[in-house]
């Protein structure tokens, strides 16, 4: 926790004795406050915020950990999303820490939902068989499998079509208020291999659906490689030459940055307002194939993470 230091101005901001025994007094102050005080304090951070804080002492820690600071924590409609096993559950904390330890299937089980741990904020997926990919009722272009390690019933294995378009929505409702999302598609190579997903860059579109897109670029679906044929130049994580590549993540999958938008403090504008996000390439007309995909994940961006522009 940080200490409140307080310095004679004609100290010219040199520490003083005095100066140490004021904010070690502050923090003894802060320490003896009745712990319905401190709770509501810590109440007012994030839970990164509230794990630190707990270290402090024995009093700090019992506020830090109270049902009023992680019910706050909490979307307002965890009762929802928290299975009968919840029963099991000693605290707010942990109905919390499940939260963001496992995602829960909602929607028939064609979305997955979690707590991004350090702030509580939502995360989202959308299975394949969320999204509206062309050609996915033939046979012949696209089939539906089962996969071990994905969290749905069935992913989109690609057989081989020339026109690859896949597109999605979600509710901004369904989002936090006042957060920047990135937007990725979940995906990996099948064992037989690919056509044209290393080389053929895909125009990838984010935004309010109705406006102007709020990012607009271009990625490569497959993790090989550093330099592509065609003068594309790009590496696993960054942006080079305007394109984007996916990297493989810990999960068996890799993942791609499509985009991102921000969803404001005073959320939609309306219930009915939408995110919308597109992957496409129906112009070279070269075919494709080996892909498989769980589906599109929406993730709070992280501090430091680079934020996404639109392609000119």
């Amino acid at each position: 926790m940080k200490q409140i230091q307080v310095s004679d101005s004609n100290s010219g901001g040199r520490s003083s004795r005095n100066d140490e025994i004021v904010s070690i007094g502050a923090s003894a102050r802060f320490d003896t406050l009745p712990e319905d005080c401190i709770s509501m304090v810590i109440y007012r951070t994030s839970p990164r915020d509230a794990c630190v804080v707990a270290s402090v002492s024995k009093t700090v820690k019992s506020a830090a950990e109270s049902d009023l600071v992680w019910e706050k924590f909490l979307p307002q409609d965890y009762s929802s999303l928290v299975p009968p096993r919840s029963v099991d559950f000693s605290s707010k904390k942990e109905i919390y820490m499940s939260l963001a330890d496992d995602s829960v299937l909602i929607d028939d089980g064609k979305k997955s939902i979690w707590l991004e741990k350090g702030s509580g904020k939502k995360c989202y997926m959308l299975s394949a068989m969320d999204l509206k990919i062309a050609w996915i009722d033939t046979p012949e272009y696209w089939k539906w499998k089962k996969d071990p390690e994905s969290k749905f019933e069935k992913v989109a294995k690609l057989r081989h079509v020339c026109w690859f378009e896949i597109r999605g929505k979600i509710s901004c409702g369904m989002l936090s208020k006042g957060t920047h999302y990135f937007v990725y598609a979940v995906l990996k190579i099948g064992g037989s291999g690919s056509r044209g997903l290393d080389d053929t860059p895909m125009e990838a579109q984010v935004g309010f659906v109705g406006e102007e897109a709020a990012s607009k670029t271009f990625v490569l679906l497959e993790p090989k490689g550093t330099y592509l044929r065609g003068g594309y130049g790009c590496c696993y994580s960054r942006k080079l030459m305007g394109v984007w590549r996916s990297q493989r993540r810990g999960d068996g999958w890799s993942e791609v940055k499509l985009g991102n938008f921000y969803n404001g403090d005073g959320g939609c504008d309306d219930d009915g307002d939408e995110i919308e996000f597109s992957i496409m390439e129906i112009q070279k007309g070269n075919l494709k194939s080996g892909l498989i995909l769980q589906g599109i994940e929406i993730r709070p961006m992280i501090e430091g993470e680079e934020e996404m522009v639109i392609a000119k």
